[in-house]
């Protein structure tokens, strides 16, 4: 019997990598889409090449979506793409909601017409809660979004809700809380405080600019949320999941334990630039997992102080010791 086929949209992100190892792991062939870009970064599945195969298309481009499922016929697609940075959305709040909403609709039309038997996973976001309207978030907390991408991530949460209920499409969307890796971005908080740390303590820099220390945030480890995005896809009927580690910390607390795991005290380092503060600030996102831990039997792995100490170790190893600092 041949191996399922998986279709990962985004797969060169932090959370399509670590998806592709788990799928890879699980025996299926992992299809990865990737935008035809003359500044496509491989780096993250790198250590996969010759164990995917990649494949161009375009959440833009209805055609190229249409014969991207015709010539995989994949049996589950998990749509990662978007513009999923949310300061770069308040510049570019048009491209964000072609990508990030537009971009969700496009991909289950393309689903709809080609093959209704592909299960759909969509990456819905805590952004979507934004001004929460309850602490903790749970499946049926109103959204609020207070940024063009938490407002994109609305319509794309419930275009698949729509095209669940319309056309009877299995697709699930995962209301994922920051979850945050070694492999995670540079211009995200959580990485931007581990590299910070690692570059200080080598000797690369003095200071640490950062916005609001005292923003809050359910963080988690990426490898863990992937498996909730597979397990959703797997279960016999099509629902919506928050997936969450259900403990709220503060930007402060990152930078406690970051500096902490290098022996050095933040407080010397780091310096608060108002430029970095967002318009309009989510304060509080706290997810409830509940459904999850019942329904999928998935449960976080990773605490958040050894999910950190694993970030700083691994920019740590990024930036050589240089001959005086040993």
């Amino acid at each position: 019997m041949s191996p399922p086929t998986a279709l990962i949209t985004g797969i060169t992100g932090q959370d399509g990598s670590y998806l592709a190892d788990l799928l890879l792991e699980k025996g299926y062939r992992v299809v990865g889409m990737v935008r035809r870009s003359s500044t496509e970064n491989f780096e993250r599945i790198e250590h996969l090449r010759g164990r995917v195969e990649i494949c161009q298309a375009d959440l833009l481009d209805q055609l190229s979506l249409i014969n991207l499922l015709r010539e995989v016929r994949p049996r589950e697609v998990y749509n990662l793409a978007a513009q999923s940075f949310v300061p770069t959305s308040w510049e570019q709040p048009v491209l964000t909601g072609e990508f990030t909403a537009l971009g969700v609709t496009r991909l289950l039309e393309a689903v709809r017409l080609v093959d209704r038997e592909i299960r759909v996973y969509q990456a819905s976001s805590s952004e979507m809660f934004g001004k929460a309207q309850a602490v903790p978030q749970s499946e049926g907390t109103p959204f609020y979004p207070r940024s063009p991408y938490g407002v994109a991530k609305v319509y794309g949460h419930w275009i698949t809700v729509n095209y669940r209920e319309s056309y009877q499409l299995f697709a699930c969307s995962g209301i994922l809380f920051n979850h945050e890796s070694p492999r995670r971005g540079k211009e995200f908080v959580t990485r931007k405080v581990s590299d910070g740390a690692a570059r200080i303590a080598r000797g690369l820099a003095r200071t640490l600019a950062l916005g609001n220390l005292e923003a809050q945030r359910d963080w988690g480890y990426a490898g863990d949320y992937v498996e909730a995005m597979w397990r959703m896809l797997q279960q016999p009927t099509p629902d919506d999941y928050v997936i969450a580690t259900g403990e709220t910390h503060t930007v402060r607390e990152v930078c406690e334990i970051a500096f902490g795991r290098v022996g050095l005290t933040w407080k010397e380092h780091v310096v608060v630039d108002p430029k970095l503060v967002r318009p309009a600030e989510v304060d509080l996102l706290l997810g409830d997992a509940s459904k999850a831990h019942r329904v999928l039997g998935w449960r976080p792995k990773v605490t958040f102080p050894a999910l950190i100490e694993m970030m700083v170790d691994a920019d740590l190893g990024r930036y050589p010791v240089r001959s005086h600092d040993r």
